[in-house]
């Protein structure tokens, strides 16, 4: 019943992650209101009310907060680790611009509650399940170098925010997601919607960057969205709060897994090494979702890596079909 009623704002409410965000709330009663910039809404729904707004403007963010109770804060910037290495700044400048005006608009908006999205990327290295206290530890790993250090300082922006304002500011931070609606641009896609989009292309010899030896906590987005509408609720105090599967794969499995799903699982597979990857060993501990949030991962690996594909190559159909009209 916390969001029954209640005027929601889901910056980004368009995009990956957002979308989840959007039909959870609307699952739970929630009036809707989500900004809109250089993508049309995936999910069509007349209890969705759209503002067009550029988020790095004060205006647009001071009109789109404007009677909002809560704030989902889900626009921003995300790359894999190709583009990462070659424009490792665009997306700190963009992250940063959005988030800082988002908070501001919260500020002076006078919203009750607004989450932001810290990174798993800002802990320091760490062969093991990595618990919140250990973000301040050391500094983040080579790869994530600066990303993680932006990452840090949006976390500290929203408790300086929480201090200064009624604001009440919560913090999660996600493990690597996955699911339907994520990015499979090749110039753009993270590791799983690239693992997929290549096996659906029956690509062969199919090569993975990395050794394969790599190791991940895949989340699937539903459970991040569900995680994220309990942690507003339950734990808006500027306490971050780790939100992952509680199981480590390797990249190898992964691929397996993917090429079993995509019905080529008789292709060769062949590890690069020499390609971009990033940390070797991420993995958050999750105790204190559970123990806060009573939150528990609902899809296991197996499973959302087989409806990430079965959504995928739908979505090929579609967008063929709609080229022939055309």
């Amino acid at each position: 019943m916390f969001y029954r009623g209640k005027l929601v704002l889901v910056t980004g409410g368009a995009g990956f992650v957002g979308t989840h965000i959007v039909q959870e709330l609307l699952r739970r009663g929630a009036r809707v209101r989500v900004t809109l910039h250089n993508r049309p809404l995936a999910v069509k729904d007349e209890r969705i009310e759209t503002v067009h707004a550029d988020l790095s403007e004060r205006e647009d963010c001071l009109r789109a907060v404007k009677g909002a109770d809560y704030i989902f804060h889900a626009a921003g910037a995300v790359a894999g680790a190709a583009v990462t290495a070659d424009n490792p700044l665009e997306g700190i400048i963009v992250n940063l611009t959005l988030t800082a005006r988002v908070l501001q608009a919260a500020w002076a908006g006078e919203a009750e509650r607004i989450l932001i999205f810290s990174s798993s990327a800002g802990y320091p290295a760490a062969d093991y399940p990595i618990t919140e206290d250990r973000m301040w530890s050391g500094p983040p790993h080579a790869a994530y170098y600066g990303y993680g250090w932006m990452r840090r300082y949006l976390e500290t922006l929203g408790m300086y925010i929480a201090s200064k304002s009624k604001v009440r500011v919560a913090i999660a931070r996600p493990a690597a997601v996955y699911g339907r609606w994520d990015n499979f641009d090749p110039r753009a896609s993270h590791v799983i919607p690239a693992l997929i989009r290549r096996a659906v292309a029956g690509e062969n010899p199919y090569v993975v960057w990395g050794t394969g030896n790599e190791v991940r906590d895949f989340l699937h987005v539903t459970d991040l969205a569900r995680g994220c509408l309990l942690l507003l609720e339950k734990c808006a105090d500027c306490d971050p709060v780790n939100i992952g599967s509680g199981r480590a794969v390797t990249i190898k499995k992964a691929t397996e897994m993917i090429l079993e799903a995509a019905g080529h699982a008789g292709a060769e597979v062949r590890f690069d090494a020499a390609r971009p990857t990033t940390i070797p060993f991420r993995m958050v501990d999750i105790s204190k979702a559970k123990k806060k949030l009573g939150f528990e991962p609902a899809v296991r690996l197996e499973d959302g890596l087989k409806d990430t594909v079965e959504w995928y190559k739908r979505a090929l159909q579609r967008s063929s079909t709609r080229d022939k009209r055309t």
